[in-house]
C-alpha cells in the first residue's frame, strides 16, 4: 500500500514558526507537514573560526524552533551534510512529494536552491518557493523603465508609494499547526560534532532564537520613538540589536516594517527607512552579481591600494593611535558586533586614511559579525569607500577625530571598549596624542607606550587618497 504524500518544509535563514510564509503554505497543502534544516557543510567547511559566534546563535536558534515544533508533537529534522545533495534525498526518503521553502536571493543560495530543484525533478519532487525574508522581491521595485534603481532615495520611494497593507499582512501559521506530522524528537547534534566549540556568546546580551527576538523587539518598541536621535550614538542604547535576528528569520521583516509603519513619527520612519536600505542593498547583489568581489562603479577597481599588512593588522586589532576606531574594532572583536555608525567610521579609516582595499576589511567583517549578511555588508563597504552604488563621494572622507567628537563626545564609548584611556580628560580623549607628556606620565597612558601613537597623520592620508581616487574618478 502506497504511502500518503507528504509536505517538506526545508528552514534556511528563517528560523522561527509564526509569520513564515513556506510554512503556511506547507500547513495549508492538505499533507501533513515534517520540518528541517541542514547544517549545510558547503557553508561551514569554510569558516576558520571554531568558536564562531555565529554558528553558536543559529543552533541555539534552530534548537528553540526544535523545542517549540515538540511542545506541537512534531519536531526538526537536522541534518550535517551537503544541503545541495541531502535535501533531495531525504526529501526523498520521507516520500515528500513537495518541498517548500523561502527564497534567498544570494549568488550562491540561487545556484544551490537551482541545483536542489533540478535534483528534486527527477524524484518527481516539486520544489516551491516563496518570498518571506523581504517586503519587495528585486524584480517588484523598478524604475519606470523597468530597470534597477542605482540610488536610494528613489528607490525608497518607490518602495513606499508600492506598499500597501497586503505587503505587511501576517501568514497565521498558528492557525494550522495540526497539519504539523506528529512524530518523535530527532537528533539535535551538538556544536562539537558540527566541527566547532562554545565561543563567548553566552556571555553578550544576545538572546537567541525566536524568545530572544521577541525580548529584543519588545524592548525596541518602547524605544522606537527616539531612533532618530540616539541611532548614531554607540554610547546610547538607541538602536534595536536585531540586526542578527533579521538575518536569521527569528522574526519576519513584515513584523518589523508593519510596526514602524503604522506608528509614525520621526523615530519609526527613520528605522523603516534603514529596512529599505537592507532591501536595497540585496535588489542590487541579485542584479549586479559582480559586486561580490569588483567595485559597484568599475573604475574604482583600477584604485592602486597601499594594503600595508602591519597597518592592517593594528585595525584589526583597535591598535590605530584613533581611539573611536579602535574602540569600534574592539567591540568588534569582543561581541561580534558593531554599532552602524562604527561601521561607517571604522571602514572609511581603513579605507580613506590607511588606504587599504575595502574588500580586506569587509572580509574581516564577514568573518567576525554574528548579522554578516553579504549584500548589507558588500553595500556598506562599497559605501564607505565610494566604490559602490550611491555612495559616499569619493571626495568626502570622515575625519576620525571629529566622528568621535561628534558621536560620542564624552568619551563614554571610547573608554568603556580602551581602558588605557579610561583617564583621559575629556578635552583629550578624541586625540590623546595631543595631551602634554607631563600628563601623559602622571596619567599613565603615555602615548606609544600604553596606548599607540596614530599609524598616520589624517590630513596627510586624505591628500594622498584624494590624488588616488582623482586619478581614476
Amino acid at each position: 500500500m502506497t504511502s500518503p504524500p507528504i509536505a517538506l518544509c526545508w528552514f534556511r535563514r528563517d528560523l522561527r514558526l509564526h509569520d513564515h510564509a513556506a510554512l503556511y503554505h506547507a500547513l495549508k497543502s492538505g499533507m501533513p507537514v515534517h520540518c528541517l534544516f541542514v547544517f549545510d557543510t558547503d557553508i561551514l567547511d569554510h569558516l576558520t573560526n571554531l568558536a564562531d559566534r555565529r554558528v553558536e546563535f543559529i543552533w541555539e536558534s534552530v534548537a528553540e524552533l526544535k523545542r517549540a515544533l515538540e511542545d506541537l508533537g512534531s519536531t526538526l529534522h537536522i541534518l550535517h551534510e551537503s544541503a545541495c545533495s541531502i535535501v533531495p534525498q531525504f526529501a526523498k526518503s520521507m516520500g515528500a512529494s513537495t518541498v517548500f521553502c523561502n527564497r534567498d536571493y544570494e549568488p550562491d543560495a540561487i545556484v544551490r536552491d537551482r541545483d536542489v530543484a533540478t535534483a528534486l525533478q527527477t524524484h518527481g519532487i516539486a520544489f516551491r518557493t516563496f518570498k518571506d525574508q523581504v517586503i519587495f522581491e528585486c524584480e517588484e521595485v523598478l524604475t519606470a523603465t523597468r530597470k534597477p534603481f542605482n540610488v536610494f532615495t528613489p528607490y525608497k520611494n518607490a518602495w513606499l508609494k508600492t506598499l500597501t497593507d497586503f505587503h505587511l499582512r501576517v501568514y497565521p501559521t498558528e492557525h494550522h499547526f495540526a497539519a504539523l506530522a506528529q512524530c518523535t524528537p530527532a537528533h539535535l547534534p551538538g556544536l562539537e560534532t558540527l566541527g566547532f566549540v562554545r565561543s563567548n556568546l553566552a556571555e553578550l546580551a544576545l538572546p537567541c532564537g525566536m524568545s530572544g527576538a521577541e525580548q529584543l523587539f519588545g524592548d525596541f518598541r518602547q524605544r522606537m520613538a527616539d531612533y532618530h536621535t540616539r541611532r548614531d550614538f554607540p554610547a546610547l542604547k538607541g538602536v534595536s540589536y536585531l540586526s542578527a535576528h533579521l538575518r536569521f528569520g527569528t522574526l519576519s521583516i513584515r513584523t518589523l516594517a508593519r510596526e514602524a509603519f503604522y506608528s509614525g513619527g520621526p523615530g519609526p520612519q527613520t528605522w523603516l527607512s534603514e529596512l529599505i536600505w537592507r532591501e536595497f542593498y540585496q535588489m542590487l547583489l541579485y542584479h549586479y552579481p559582480y559586486v561580490v568581489a569588483h567595485a559597484f562603479k568599475p573604475r574604482f577597481d583600477d584604485l592602486q591600494w597601499n594594503n600595508d599588512p602591519a597597518w592592517f593588522a593594528a585595525w584589526q586589532s583597535g591598535q590605530t593611535g584613533y581611539p573611536l576606531v579602535d574602540a569600534g574594532m574592539r567591540q568588534l572583536a569582543r561581541s561580534g558586533y558593531m554599532h552602524n555608525r562604527l561601521r561607517m567610521v571604522t571602514a572609511a579609516f581603513l579605507v580613506k586614511d590607511l588606504q587599504i582595499d575595502w574588500r580586506w576589511g569587509e572580509r574581516h567583517f564577514a568573518e567576525q559579525l554574528i548579522d554578516f549578511d553579504l549584500a548589507a555588508n558588500n553595500g556598506g563597504w562599497q559605501w564607505s569607500a565610494s566604490t559602490g552604488c550611491d555612495a559616499q563621494p569619493w571626495f568626502r572622507i570622515f575625519n576620525p577625530v571629529t566622528q568621535s567628537e561628534k558621536f560620542d563626545p564624552d568619551g563614554r564609548f571610547i573608554r568603556r571598549y580602551v581602558p588605557e584611556l579610561a583617564n583621559c580628560p575629556a578635552d583629550f580623549i578624541h586625540s590623546p596624542w595631543k595631551l602634554p607628556l607631563a600628563d601623559q606620565q602622571q596619567l599613565g597612558i603615555v602615548i606609544g607606550k600604553n596606548y599607540p601613537a596614530p599609524l598616520i597623520d589624517h590630513a596627510t592620508a586624505r591628500a594622498m587618497t584624494l590624488a588616488r581616487y582623482k586619478s581614476v574618478a
